[in-house]
């Protein structure tokens, strides 16, 4: 995987300057030399072939924080009360994916959902924050983010949610990263989710209860968030979970999910035994 940026309209390979959009690079002021670099030699780098795999928007941040149920329809599909204060889990770092890529199902799975969100990346660190507006300046850009989850796992083995949102390949996000100095307003983007051409899920971030600046200062009073990490700030209602009777996926559903202003994903459910037949000689 290789750094690129979205130039005009055409992928260009920044590999030959940065290493990568790390939480090194981030931590360093990183964007500012990149827009730098790119003020005199955009033209000049070389563009990507239209056929290459789209990677994670970022590199494997530090942490993945989630929030859960944090819009009030969704709350209510899963028979669930409204929060009072944010409900946060993690997520295994190691489930980033492309916003394209295959999704396993992971080994005796029975309930795979999906789930559209806004993905928050951290620009700077955050520890004790005074005010949103502190907030709202360690945000470094947006993306689109699918937070796969297997709800047996999460809601019927203790109790543990995160054991039902880190299967490998659980977290596609991309296709790319809108820096904040691009994004007009987070507060009414329009998220949208189908299954096999069917729309489940359509939603807007006005639904939020909690907004991404409060979660950041929320959060903060907590734990400290790194430059690089990746913040999900909760689903729209229409998960399979909450239809009646419950719809999950299974080998062969195709999902498609976008967000206004950032790009949308394409993602293939494939079997755990197919895909491990594949790596046989």
């Amino acid at each position: 995987e290789k750094p690129g940026v979205l130039w005009e309209g055409i992928r260009k390979d920044c590999s030959s300057a940065f290493a990568d959009w790390n939480p090194a690079f981030f931590s360093s002021n990183g964007l500012a030399s990149l827009q730098e670099y790119l003020s005199e030699n955009a033209e000049n780098l070389p563009a990507v072939p239209e056929d290459t795999r789209w990677a994670p928007c970022i590199a494997r941040p530090g942490m993945i924080m989630c929030v859960g149920l944090n819009y009030a329809a969704h709350a209510e599909e899963a028979s669930m009360e409204l929060p009072k204060e944010p409900i946060v889990f993690g997520k295994a770092t190691n489930t980033l994916s492309g916003p394209h890529d295959e999704v396993m199902l992971p080994k005796n799975a029975l309930k795979v959902d999906y789930e559209v969100e806004l993905g928050v990346v951290l620009g700077k660190d955050a520890s004790y924050l005074d005010s949103e507006e502190d907030a709202l300046a360690c945000i470094v850009g947006y993306c689109v983010a699918n937070d796969l989850s297997e709800r047996s796992f999460q809601l019927e083995r203790g109790g543990q949610w995160i054991k039902g949102k880190s299967a490998p390949g659980f977290c596609p996000i991309g296709p790319y990263l809108l820096t904040a100095d691009e994004m007009d307003n987070t507060s009414d983007l329009q998220l949208q989710l189908s299954v096999n051409g069917e729309t489940r899920q359509q939603g807007s971030t006005e639904m939020m209860i909690f907004r991404p600046a409060y979660l950041i200062h929320y959060l903060s009073q907590f734990m400290t968030l790194e430059a690089g990490d990746l913040i999900l700030t909760g689903t729209p209602p229409g998960v399979g979970m909450g239809m009646q009777p419950p719809t999950y996926l299974n080998a062969g559903d195709a999902l498609e999910l976008s967000i206004a202003g950032l790009g949308s994903q394409q993602q293939q459910i494939i079997s755990f035994q197919a895909s491990h037949a594949q790596d046989k000689p």
